[in-house]
């Protein structure tokens, strides 16, 4: 079923933007251990998870039932790094979307170091402003932009950017907001990836030229709560 509802809505978007090329996130945070195995079994290879324990649990299980799944699976952190816990992330996930600062960054690329274990982050972007959205303000982007290009190593690898759109999910201001986070890239990262969109507001970071999707209730179904990321 949650295998069937994520390659429809794969072909959907494909069909509708034949011309660019996406990577879709099945967001199953929240969701337990069962809707994780039918997802994988039904062809799912990309997951997004917020909470490090439970996605370590889960893909844990995941990994010992299926060893394929060691490889064949993408994991991607998709909630706020935090430097207290941000150790966690390796040899689990894959990806971090959450990097929200240039001191949490730093912190990353010393712990990578250490760890010898390969992830690649997207540094957040608070494109609206929001006191209650984490995230880097363009300005700052755009006043290291020279700083930024050495802020990897062997072991952490700078993917490009993440960003949201406003909590109340205008539809003008999210076009706005990925609109100017696309041009930022087009104009002075050419090379980096954009991780936008979520199930209200794909199609418009998909206009936008958007490479990471971030889709959970669409594929896996409502939450019993709101949340970002779904």
């Amino acid at each position: 079923m949650y295998g069937e509802s994520y390659q429809n809505l794969f072909r959907s978007i494909q069909s509708r933007f034949s011309e660019k090329t996406f990577e879709l996130i099945a967001v199953s945070k929240t969701k337990p251990y069962e809707v994780i195995r039918e997802g994988y079994l039904g062809g799912i290879r990309a997951f997004g998870e917020n909470y490090i324990p439970e996605a370590i649990e889960k893909f844990t299980k995941l990994r010992e039932e299926f060893p394929d799944a060691v490889q064949s699976v993408q994991l991607h952190h998709i909630g706020p790094v935090q430097t207290g816990t941000l150790r966690k992330l390796f040899g689990v996930f894959q990806f971090t979307h959450g990097v929200g600062s240039f001191s949490t960054l730093k912190e990353l690329l010393k712990r990578a170091e250490k760890e010898k274990k390969l992830i690649r982050y997207f540094l957040q972007c608070n494109l609206t402003e929001e006191s209650s959205k984490n995230g880097i303000s363009t300005e700052e982007i755009l006043s290291k932009k020279k700083e930024l290009e050495s802020l990897q190593n062997e072991f952490c690898v700078w993917e490009g950017f993440m960003g949201m759109g406003p909590s109340d999910g205008d539809r003008e201001r999210t076009i706005l907001a990925f609109r100017n986070l696309n041009s930022i890239r087009k104009e002075f990262f050419p090379d980096k990836k954009l991780s936008m969109g979520m199930s209200g507001d794909f199609d418009l970071a998909m206009e936008e030229d958007s490479d990471y999707l971030r889709i959970g209730s669409l594929i896996f179904g409502d939450r019993p709560y709101g949340g970002n990321n779904k």
